[in-house]
């Protein structure tokens, strides 16, 4: 059976060929150490930059996107970073923000550079183009600087102003052209032009209708040459038209002649061109002088313009998977929650398939990592999202991660990713493995990542091995960081030996067959050779003489390896169902508590208020008596008396209630608090391992984190819970 997820990795690797000696690097200035083209290659990151390279308006941009490398220098990184963030949030939250994508105005400022240069008049349209869009950048970021700093930051040197916009539109109309009005000078020329040609055409049409009556005229009876208005004779009459012939059809059966009547007309038309372009490039020489003033400002539009121009390309880039800011740390450490490898969530995008996430971490005492597990159940892809995660956050781009997850950096990225032939070399895939790990061993350190799929294959599997083994043990006291797949078994063995290494595997469903392409952290994972095998259409019969030559206890071991995993999905997939339905039990509970409190309150309400109607009753039946009592003949001195004793009677039993009730209220205030379970409520924040309070045994990790309530990741469950109803466990 054929997997059905959308996470497969590629059967063929990569077979580029290194174009200089294996295991040697370059780096300059800020600068990644030891990244060369072919890790570039193995982290697909040439594709990320082909990517953004796409999105990139203007040549300056393009060439950063061609040459994109990881940066070492952290306030760099985090100023690119920010940058982009703050752009992505704008688009986000529907801020108004004008389109960046104008062409750069390099060449206009390398001309007004010059003493007495002359724009072109496309160039004063870029110019135009520049200002407003810088205005409206301004307008845009106004009173913003808090929100938005650092893009307000690269405002610096500009400022809004409409003053070259008005100059370029005092002498442009809307179509790019001047205007007559720029100059008395040039209007008083336009006239004269306009005066003349209609004299011109007025004189050629008498003409024409004259020698077409008399039939000398071709069919086609008119044309123009060098802007001239010439009549179109056959040229067997050619002779008898005066004026200056100017040219001939193909075959020659016609001739251009402009009529004579015209020809000081039309001499008189060229002068007045001539004049206008004349007055025209003195109004341009002008109108250069005066944008020419602004220089210092036009410099920081072109500065601002292309920085604007590549962080939108790679905020569009980001769009694209998903990309966001992850917290950034200060040492060489990351926690990844929820990371996509990109090229693969955009193709399967594309394909309508869903894109496992991946969630783990290196750190100080946790820093390498063993993946083992199946052929083609995402090892690779995990190591991959990993290395070009990195790589694209040094880089200065987003990436596509839980915006709860938090990276660092690392100063040097190593890469042995693939089957790697030097044909060039004449070097096979083991030897160029070697000259690799030379290399990397000159580098590797405290702050390099190793990111080294397949790990020891290649050669015979036990002298590779045990070479592997010794490779792995130099790398781990080195100190440096790494995520390593392997399918040996003495690596896998070492790592659970080192107190910093640590072992993960991809799940594999050996019902169905099929890998899950999640990581689970802590025990390594069964490659399931013979499973993997049967997926393929291998006949049980061969796979069953395959187990029959090998060592009974690796066998059982490797079955052992695949029972616990299996166990361990079902386990998972029973704590999921177990988490929500405590989660629905806890919220069934809340609500019959609160619809308990509810009846409880009307009761007590409802019972108030008989008890106030029976004592409003018993007054009145009381009153009643006073007043049959009362007679206007009489004194009624006795019924006075008795008036007067049942109200300080009444009185009295208020005054009681009173005291009884500020007594229970300083009890209740006063005593003893009843002793609570500490759940340290307060400690709880992002990354921190929590359970619930009430039949909470199950731990989870928080992702996120507000006021009021927690995003929590039970396994692969993942669910808001309110704070109180957590208990901090540890971070």
């Amino acid at each position: 059976m054929a997997p059905s997820s959308n996470n497969r990795e590629k059967d063929s690797k990569s077979k580029s060929t290194a174009s200089k000696p294996v295991g040697s690097f370059r780096f300059s200035g800020d600068e990644m150490e030891a990244f060369d083209d072919q890790t570039a290659s193995d982290l697909e990151f040439d594709a990320i930059r082909a990517l953004l390279l796409s999105h990139c308006h203007n040549p300056t941009a393009q060439d950063r996107a061609l040459k994109l490398r990881p940066l070492r220098n952290r306030k760099n990184m985090v100023r690119a970073l920010e940058e982009s963030k703050e752009l992505l949030q704008i688009k986000r939250e529907g801020h108004a923000f004008p389109a960046v994508g104008c062409e750069e105005i390099t060449r206009e400022i390398e001309w007004l550079s010059i003493r007495e240069a002359v724009l072109e008049e496309q160039s004063f349209q870029r110019l135009r183009t520049a200002s407003i869009t810088v205005n409206d950048v301004v307008e845009a970021l106004r009173g913003k600087a808090e929100t938005f700093p650092r893009l307000s930051y690269l405002l610096r040197n500009v400022y809004h102003t409409t003053e070259i916009i008005q100059a370029i539109d005092s002498v442009f109309d809307a179509k790019g052209q001047v205007k007559s009005d720029a100059s008395a000078k040039l209007v008083q020329i336009r006239e004269e032009r306009i005066r003349v040609k209609r004299n011109v055409n007025r004189q050629f049409v008498r003409v024409l209708k004259d020698y077409s009556e008399r039939g000398w005229l071709a069919d086609t009876k008119e044309g123009f040459i060098s802007e001239r208005r010439v009549l179109a004779v056959n040229s067997t009459h050619k002779r008898k038209v005066q004026g200056s012939a100017l040219g001939q059809s193909k075959n020659g059966s016609i001739t251009f002649i402009e009529p004579a009547i015209n020809v000081s007309l039309n001499f008189e038309l060229e002068m007045l061109r001539d004049d206008e372009r004349k007055e025209i490039l003195r109004i341009l020489r002008e109108l250069t002088r005066t944008i020419g003033q602004f220089l210092p400002l036009i410099k920081a539009y072109q500065k601002l313009l292309v920085e604007l121009d590549w962080i939108r390309a790679k905020v569009q880039l980001a769009q694209q998977f998903g990309g966001d800011l992850p917290g950034l740390r200060n040492d060489h450490s990351f926690h990844l929650i929820q990371a996509y490898h990109p090229l693969l969530y955009m193709q399967n995008e594309r394909m309508g398939l869903t894109t496992e996430p991946q969630t783990l971490a290196l750190h100080g005492k946790a820093r390498m990592l063993v993946i083992s597990g199946p052929n083609a159940g995402g090892k690779s892809i995990a190591l991959k999202t990993v290395g070009l995660l990195q790589v694209m956050l040094q880089s200065g781009l987003l990436v596509p991660v839980h915006p709860t997850s938090e990276m660092g950096r690392f100063d040097t990225i190593l890469t042995d990713i693939g089957d790697n032939q030097s044909i060039e070399n004449q070097l096979s895939t083991y030897s160029y493995r070697l000259n690799r790990m030379k290399g990397f061993l000159e580098h590797a350190g405290p702050t390099s990542l190793l990111l080294l799929d397949e790990f020891g294959t290649g050669s015979d599997p036990e002298l590779g091995g045990a070479l592997a083994e010794v490779f792995f043990e130099e790398l781990y006291e080195r100190g440096c960081y790494g995520v390593i797949t392997t399918h040996y078994a003495n690596i896998k063995s070492r790592a659970s030996q080192l107190p910093h290494a640590f072992n993960g595997s991809m799940r594999f469903d050996r019902e169905s067959l099929e890998p899950l392409f999640k990581l689970d952290i802590g025990t390594p994972g069964s490659s399931f050779t013979f499973e993997v095998a049967t997926i393929n259409g291998i006949e049980d019969q061969l796979i069953q003489r395959a187990k029959n030559k090998l060592d009974g206890k690796k066998v059982q071991l490797d079955e052992l390896i695949g029972e616990l995993q299996k166990e361990k999905n079902t386990l998972a997939k029973l704590t999921d169902r177990s988490l929500r339905k405590d989660l629905e039990l806890d919220q069934l509970r809340q609500r019959m508590e609160a619809e308990r409190e509810h009846l409880n309150e009307r009761a007590d309400h409802q019972h108030g208020v008989a008890e106030e109607q029976n004592n409003s009753l018993n007054r009145g039946r009381k009153l009643q008596q006073f007043v049959d009592r009362y007679t206007a003949e009489s004194k009624n001195k006795e019924l006075l008396e008795d008036v007067r004793k049942y109200l300080a009677m009444e009185r009295a039993k208020l005054d009681d209630a009173s005291k009884s009730a500020a007594v229970k209220r300083k009890a209740i205030l006063g005593g003893k608090p009843k002793k609570r379970p500490k759940h340290f409520v307060e400690r709880i924040q992002v990354g921190s391992i929590v359970r619930l309070r009430i039949g909470g045994k199950e731990r989870g990790e928080v992702i996120e984190l507000n006021q009021s309530t927690a995003l929590v990741l039970f396994g692969s469950f993942k669910t808001r819970v309110e704070l109180t109803k957590l208990t901090w466990v540890a971070h």
